[in-house]
């Protein structure tokens, strides 16, 4: 926190600064000595460093006291508890801060995006593919603001599912105010979460840079109406690039707020989506009911290596995330991926589509 507060540190190169360092603290502690050995680090950025890490450093502990206080929590990227799927993009925020219910290890999640100027069209289908999806328990994730975001996250409090808001602003400035009473309730049954730090001002380039993190966190985004431009389709090329599922709803040809979706299906960038249950179906999702019954009756082949065992054991809850699997498993991406090849041939796990596996029924 003390490090983001720095003029001229980035999320990119505040990663660069704690991976060559060791820590954060080491950074703050350093020489300007030692410091202007790590590449890329000029001169400027080593007084700046210097000069505001006290007050900085100051800054950041009253913030999470103040945060604490109120029920919120900060989370750094290398925590346990940061979201897995978000820490796999190279822009990743450093530091996120949350408050709620959610923990972040569901392993379905669906972002679902789309206009401010959400038509009867697009909020119906919202319900309709919500509740057809409603038997695998996805958490629904979108931004909180005016149209199809916040009957997303109506129709997911109607209908039990988890929903996480991933807001532009600080925890403590809600946005749009009339969607506080919606956000209470997220609280209840998911959580809000942002990049903004406590009481700092409201800025038009947050808004699209929290896309990423929406899009980051899903294993899949769903556009329901989307114009020629707007957030909604940074939302979508991000998720594409950041090698997620993308879907969009098609709408009739000449209606403004079906232009971005038709466009992004003719592009193939997203695929049509007829159906929440189709949706599902593409993604290899199981029905939330049979995958607690399986993960019960699934045993672990005993002739494997404790090394294939302790990766097995990454899915005995349901499929999961390749970068995941490396991260909590401590063994590289490259050989995960080795792993992963000869157990998929030896048939004890199946890859699924977005870089997830899971054990073979």
């Amino acid at each position: 926190m003390t490090l983001t507060r720095i003029p001229g540190i980035g999320d990119v190169l505040l990663k660069q600064l704690v991976a060559y360092s060791g820590s954060a603290v080491a950074v703050l502690n350093a020489s300007g000595a030692a410091l202007a050995k790590i590449p890329g680090i000029g001169s400027v950025l080593v007084n700046a460093i210097i000069s505001n890490r006290n007050e900085c450093r100051t800054a950041a502990e009253n913030e999470l006291n103040r945060l604490i206080q109120t029920g919120g929590r900060a989370i750094h990227y290398l925590q346990a508890e940061y979201p897995s799927r978000l820490r796999s993009i190279p822009d990743a925020p450093p530091v996120i801060f949350a408050r709620g219910t959610f923990t972040f290890d569901n392993p379905k999640v669906l972002a679902i995006v789309g206009t401010r100027q959400a038509t009867s069209y697009g909020k119906a289908a919202v319900e309709s593919f919500l509740e057809q999806l409603q038997e695998f328990r996805p958490v629904v994730v979108s931004g909180l603001a005016y149209g199809i975001d916040i009957h997303a996250h109506k129709t997911a409090l109607q209908l039990g599912l988890e929903t996480w808001a991933v807001m532009g602003t600080s925890l403590n400035q809600i946005y749009p105010g009339p969607h506080k009473s919606i956000a209470a309730k997220i609280e209840e049954q998911g959580g809000l979460l942002t990049e903004v730090p406590l009481d700092a001002e409201p800025e038009p380039s947050r808004f699209p840079a929290r896309n990423r993190i929406i899009a980051g966190l899903a294993d899949a985004v769903f556009v329901v109406e989307a114009m020629e431009k707007g957030g909604a389709l940074i939302t979508a090329r991000l998720a594409a690039d950041y090698f997620r599922d993308v879907f969009a709803l098609p709408g009739n040809i000449g209606q403004a707020t079906s232009a971005g979706c038709n466009a992004l299906i003719t592009s193939n960038i997203a695929s049509l989506a007829s159906s929440g249950s189709a949706i599902g179906l593409a993604m290899g999702w199981t029905p939330d009911s049979v995958a607690k019954k399986v993960s019960k009756s699934l045993e672990i082949p005993a002739d494997l290596s404790a090394e294939d065992a302790n990766v097995i054991k990454l899915m005995l809850h349901g499929e999961i995330h390749l970068d995941e699997i490396a991260w909590k498993s401590g063994i590289p991406v490259n050989r995960i991926a080795g792993i992963l090849l000869n157990l998929e041939f030896a048939g004890h796990v199946k890859s699924l589509p977005g870089k997830k596996f899971a054990i073979r029924d």
